[in-house]
C-alpha cells in the first residue's frame, strides 16, 4: 500500500526497448529511467527481468515489471504464462503486470492459477492488463490489485481510438474498488491529465516520452506532410 500511495496522481514511465533497436539493453534502459526518476516520475514500467533488476537497483523507483513474450498458440504476449510472471518477480519488480484479457494463454495456462502461484511465493502486488469493463471485472473478482488500460485496442474486440481511451478510463474506475491505471497512446501531458481527472489513479506514459525512434518519424512525417500540402 506505500507503494500505491507513492504511486497516486503521478507519472510512472515506461522504459521499454526490444531486440535490434538501438537502446536496447539494460544498462541503457537504466538509464533512461534515471532520466524519467529526474524529471520526476514516480515509477518505472519494465521489460524482461534484466531490465527489471537493473532499474530497480539503479532508481529506487516502484517498478511495475513485465516479460513480452511470444507464443505460437496464444496472442496474449505480456507476462504471458507463470515462467514470466515469477522471473518478473523474482527480479525485484514491486508490481507483476500480466495480460488479463479473456483470450486463451498459451499452453492454455489459466490465469487464475497464476495469481494463485504468485500470492504463494512472491510478496508483490499484481496488475490487470485489459482492453474492456468486463475483464477489468472479471480481475478484481481473481484478485489483481490494479487494473490498467494497457491493452484497450489491442483486442480485436476493443475499440481502436487513435489516442487514449477516455471512456474506458471512466467506466473502470466507476466499475472497481481497486485503482485504475491509465495507459495507452497517452502522448500529451494534457491527455495524461484527463486521465487522472476521469478518476484514474496514475497515469503510465511509454513511447511519446522514451521511443525517440517514434517521436522523430512522427515529426518527419508531419513536415513530409506539410510540405506536400504547401506545394499543392
Amino acid at each position: 500500500m506505500d507503494i500505491l500511495s507513492s504511486l497516486k496522481g503521478g507519472l510512472v514511465v515506461s522504459c521499454q526497448a526490444y531486440p535490434g533497436e538501438i537502446l536496447f539493453g539494460a544498462d541503457v534502459m537504466a538509464r533512461m529511467a534515471l532520466t524519467a526518476k529526474a524529471g520526476g516520475a514516480v515509477g518505472i514500467r519494465a521489460n524482461t527481468p534484466e531490465d527489471v533488476a537493473e532499474i530497480k537497483s539503479r532508481t529506487g523507483l516502484p517498478v511495475i515489471g513485465i516479460w513480452k513474450a511470444s507464443y505460437s498458440d496464444s496472442s496474449v504476449y505480456i507476462t504471458p504464462t507463470l515462467k514470466e510472471a515469477e522471473a518478473i518477480a523474482q527480479a525485484g519488480a514491486d508490481i507483476v503486470a500480466l495480460d488479463a484479457t479473456n483470450r486463451e494463454r498459451p499452453g492454455q495456462e489459466r490465469l487464475t492459477d497464476i495469481i494463485r502461484v504468485l500470492r504463494s511465493k512472491y510478496e508483490v502486488m499484481l496488475m490487470a492488463d485489459v482492453s474492456t469493463v468486463q475483464e477489468g471485472i472479471e480481475a478484481e473478482r481473481m484478485g489483481f490489485d490494479i487494473v490498467s488500460t494497457t491493452l484497450s485496442g489491442y483486442t480485436p474486440y476493443s475499440p481502436n481510438h487513435a489516442g487514449p481511451d477516455m471512456e474506458l478510463v471512466g467506466e473502470l474506475v466507476k466499475a472497481l474498488s481497486i485503482p485504475v491505471f491509465a495507459e495507452g497512446r497517452i502522448q500529451t501531458p494534457e491527455e495524461a491529465s484527463e486521465c487522472l481527472h476521469r478518476g484514474a489513479y496514475t497515469v503510465v506514459v511509454g513511447s511519446a516520452i522514451t521511443r525517440p525512434e517514434l517521436i522523430t518519424r512522427k515529426f518527419v512525417e508531419g513536415i513530409r506532410q506539410s510540405a506536400v500540402s504547401q506545394s499543392g
